[in-house]
C-alpha cells in the first residue's frame, strides 16, 4: 500500500489528488483562471487533513510534467520539488498528454476498441501540443508542437478513427473535418488521470532527480510585450 500526492497544473485546471496505489481517495479542482499558485498548497493541506493522512505517510510526490502552460508548470514542479526535499520523498513525473489520454480512454462513452486518442493542449493561435495513444494508453506518436491545418493527422485518419480532446482540440474542430475524426468535448485534465501512470512508475522505481528535474516545456518561453505604459 502506497500513498501519493498528485499535482496537475499544466493546464487551466488546477487539480490535486491523493491516491492509494491506483485508487483516488479524494480530489480537489478549480477552473478559476490564474488560481494555481493560490490553491495548490491549500488543496494539498485540505486533502491530507480531510482524509486523516499524515504527510509523513506519503510515499511519493507526482507532478504533471508538461507540455503545457509555462507558469502553471513552474508552479506545479516547484511545489512538488519543495515537498520532495522537505519530506525526503521521491519525485514522479508524468507526461501531461499521457495522463489526458488515460482520462479520455476511461471516460469516452463509446467503445474504445481500436481507436486512437489524441489529447491536445492549446499552444496559441492554431498551434497545439499533441501526441497519439492507442486504446491501451500506449504511445503511437511522440509529443510535439504543431500548427494544425486540414492535412494534419491524415496518415492516421485514413486508417483509424481518432478521438481528439482538450482545449487545443476545441479550436481545431472546424479544421480537422475528416469523417474518422471524433471530438470529445466534455473533458478536462485532472490529477486523477495520473493515478495509473504514477503507480506504475512507483512500482518500477522510475523516479526523477529532484535537484535537476525541469518541466517539459517543449517550446521556449517568450515573454509578451508589457501593456503598462513605461514598461516597454
Amino acid at each position: 500500500m502506497a500513498f501519493f500526492i498528485l499535482i496537475e497544473t499544466a493546464t487551466p485546471t488546477c487539480s490535486i489528488a491523493v491516491t492509494e496505489n491506483e485508487k483516488v481517495i479524494e480530489i480537489k479542482e478549480s477552473n478559476e483562471k490564474n488560481s494555481h499558485s493560490r490553491l495548490v498548497t491549500l488543496y494539498i493541506d485540505h486533502l491530507l487533513k480531510n482524509n486523516q493522512i499524515p504527510i509523513s505517510k506519503i510515499d511519493a510526490i507526482a507532478v504533471s510534467m508538461g507540455p503545457g502552460s509555462y507558469t502553471g508548470l513552474r508552479i506545479g514542479v516547484s511545489t512538488a520539488k519543495g515537498l520532495c526535499y522537505a519530506l525526503s520523498k521521491p519525485l514522479i513525473a508524468v507526461n501531461t498528454l499521457q495522463s489526458m489520454a488515460y482520462g479520455m480512454i476511461a471516460h469516452y462513452t463509446e467503445s474504445t476498441e481500436n481507436l486512437l486518442f489524441c489529447p491536445m493542449i492549446d499552444a496559441r493561435r492554431m498551434e497545439v501540443y499533441s501526441a497519439i495513444y492507442d486504446s491501451n494508453g500506449d504511445e503511437r506518436r511522440k509529443t510535439k508542437a504543431e500548427i494544425i491545418d486540414e492535412n494534419s493527422f491524415m496518415d492516421y485518419l485514413e486508417s483509424s478513427v481518432m478521438v481528439f480532446s482538450g482545449d487545443g482540440a476545441l479550436k481545431c474542430q472546424e479544421v480537422i473535418r475528416h469523417s474518422n475524426a471524433r471530438f470529445f468535448d466534455d473533458f478536462k485534465p485532472s490529477a486523477s488521470h495520473m493515478a495509473k501512470a504514477v503507480y506504475e512508475k512507483y512500482t518500477a522505481q522510475q523516479f526523477e532527480d529532484v535537484a535537476y528535474f525541469e518541466p517539459f516545456y517543449l517550446k521556449d518561453f517568450i515573454a509578451g510585450i508589457p501593456k503598462v505604459k513605461g514598461l516597454r
